[in-house]
């Protein structure tokens, strides 16, 4: 199968491109510039139509980190790098007469907003701020390639655990100093999976024709963020002892400290289930290990 994958240099994306190669499909990547076959300007609406020739599928992975300080121009730039960007492309998927059959299209579990301790599938509604409302607007903007015919999944991605990347890049050193600690008062859930399963999940996507629609990419087992803070100073063998009050993370962070680290969201991935999807790493302090001590994890196997 020929790929077709947007945001080819990031965490997903590279992860995703290198598996697809394992498997033996061909991939092409569509980016802003750089060490790509083809070249798109999502602000300026360009993306020639002959990039779909011989394209089997789309894994659209593109969009601008949320990581940082949310400014006006941050905020725009978040929205319009999704929103902007996946309606260009679903608009020149429904008017391309060699249309692939399948596009994936990530999103995140932003879109449930703060639910305190609900558990929370597919089918429960989308909630409120910057976050969830955008991606709203992400996930309304693949509705042209669905009505062309397309197989439309959409990815609502949860915290992804990676090695030297995503979240843990961050927030590992002040672990490792022992200047770890909950965020605010860590009664928040948070949604998460490795990386490997979320790879995993993309590739499940891929070649399960019965899966469309939302697709909630997380662990089965949501956790606290005082049971995550636990977690990960007891596989680095250090104490967690320094909270951070919300109040500070709001200063410091402004409204994307409400929408990414203090909202709550206990997100159950029942469509990846219910077509047989079995997870490597569905218990926190297991897929902490693996990510964080690799050579060990293997030596001791998987739980899953």
């Amino acid at each position: 199968m020929q790929v077709l994958v947007t945001g080819a240099s990031g965490l997903l994306g590279s992860a995703l491109a290198a598996a697809l190669r394992e498997q033996g499909h061909g991939v092409r990547r569509l980016g802003r510039g750089g060490d790509v076959e083809h070249v798109w300007d999502p602000r300026r609406g360009i993306l020639a139509a002959s990039v779909w020739d011989g394209i089997e599928a789309v894994a659209h992975l593109a969009g601008e980190s949320v990581a940082g300080f949310w400014t006006p121009s941050k905020k725009r730039a978040i929205h319009d790098s999704r929103v902007l960007g996946t309606k260009l492309l679903c608009e020149s998927l429904a008017a391309s007469p060699q249309r692939p059959r399948l596009l994936l299209s990530a999103s995140a579990v932003g879109f449930y907003g703060d639910r305190a301790d609900a558990p929370l599938t597919e089918e429960d509604e989308g909630g409120t701020g910057f976050l969830a409302e955008t991606c709203l607007e992400w996930e309304g903007a693949t509705v042209a390639a669905e009505t062309a015919g397309m197989r439309v999944v959409r990815l609502r991605f949860g915290v992804v655990l990676a090695r030297g990347g995503g979240m843990l890049k961050p927030i590992v050193p002040l672990f490792r100093c022992g200047l770890g600690g909950r965020l605010g008062d860590g009664r928040q859930f948070m949604s998460w999976i490795a990386l490997e399963d979320a790879v995993a999940a993309m590739l499940h996507a891929l070649a399960t024709t019965s899966l469309r629609g939302a697709v909630n990419v997380v662990a089965l087992e949501p956790v606290t963020n005082a049971e995550f803070t636990r977690t990960l100073a007891r596989v680095l063998h250090r104490p967690a002892l320094l909270p951070a009050p919300a109040f500070a993370l709001r200063f410091l962070l402004g409204a994307m400290a409400d929408d990414m680290l203090l909202a709550s969201a206990r997100v159950l991935p029942r469509r990846l289930l219910d077509t047989g999807f079995r997870h490597r790493h569905p218990v926190l302090e297991e897929a902490l290990r693996a990510v964080l001590q690799p050579s060990r994890a293997r030596a001791g196997g998987s739980t899953a």
